[in-house]
């Protein structure tokens, strides 16, 4: 087990004073066998009711309602988390889903439906010809060494940038430019997993890098992909690994777009500036 404390600050300036809207905030962990919160603070200036509830795709949200006009907001959020998650590459896969291509069983299409669609034509050409280089339907391979496969050459292809604009780089863009932010490298490798039949979904959370943290000051984004036996596995396609104790999941969703740590408006005089601090440190 390890224990990783997650210290995540926003504040936004305002160019006056203005009024808030009700404000979304994801970033409260997802629990379960591989992730437990320890304890968790959550202080908002200026202050907030809170009401806590969980969306349809069972993230835990917070929507934060203000009563009075500020020039600022700031959000402070501080979790200690317990991670269980020591061995990753530690599952069975299903006897059907060893070899690639498979089909998953009737119930489990029915569920994963949502995580299997790529709506834009554009994607999909773009994606279809990117993927000739790493499969060709003649050839025989392990479902898991294809999935590792895929997110090494992402790793190995792509330059990481830190991009501040908000938003999700469509795959076309990554593909062409060769580079993309953490979420952008996640969107790709999602949107290749469906394309070549698996079901698969974004995350949003943090990570702990130690030393070489390309990720310093910043949440972090990868994929899971179902893989029947396994379940939902995570493929970090930023770092070329796998998803363990290190990571720490916050929001997963069918769509990149629809799991910002923060999302919300005000009414008042145009002009904002926001600041993000995210520091995730190893506990004893």
């Amino acid at each position: 087990m390890r224990r990783l404390q997650i210290n995540h600050i926003t504040t936004y300036q305002f160019s006056g004073a203005v009024e808030l809207t009700p404000h979304t905030l994801r970033l409260r962990p997802r629990e379960g066998h591989d992730q437990h919160i320890e304890s968790s603070q959550l202080i908002i200036t200026p202050p907030a009711e809170l009401h806590w509830q969980r969306d349809a795709e069972e993230n835990t949200i917070a929507v934060a309602s203000f009563t009075q006009a500020t020039q600022k907001l700031v959000i402070n959020s501080t979790i200690t988390i317990q991670k269980f998650d020591i061995e990753p590459h530690n599952f069975l896969v299903a006897e059907h889903a060893v070899d690639y291509p498979f089909a998953y069983t009737t119930e489990e299409a029915i569920a994963l439906t949502p995580y299997t669609q790529i709506q834009s034509p554009t994607d999909k050409d773009d994606l279809k010809r990117w993927l000739a280089d790493i499969w060709q339907p003649a050839e025989q391979i392990q479902t898991f060494a294809l999935l590792l496969r895929l997110n090494q050459k992402i790793y190995q292809s792509f330059d990481y940038i830190k991009r501040e604009e908000e938003g999700v780089q469509p795959p076309g863009i990554t593909l062409t430019s060769q580079a993309g932010s953490c979420r952008d490298l996640a969107n790709l490798m999602m949107l290749a997993a469906r394309k070549l039949g698996f079901a698969s979904r974004f995350v949003s959370g943090y990570v702990h890098t130690g030393e070489d943290n390309i990720q310093e000051g910043s949440t972090h984004a990868w994929t899971e992909i179902f893989i029947p036996g396994a379940g939902w596995k995570g493929f970090d396609p930023t770092f070329g690994n796998l998803a363990g104790s290190s990571h720490i999941a916050v929001s997963v969703s069918r769509r990149a777009e629809l799991t910002p740590p923060i999302s919300g408006g005000f009414y008042g005089s145009p002009g904002t500036t926001m600041e993000v601090d995210v520091q995730v440190n190893e506990i004893m």
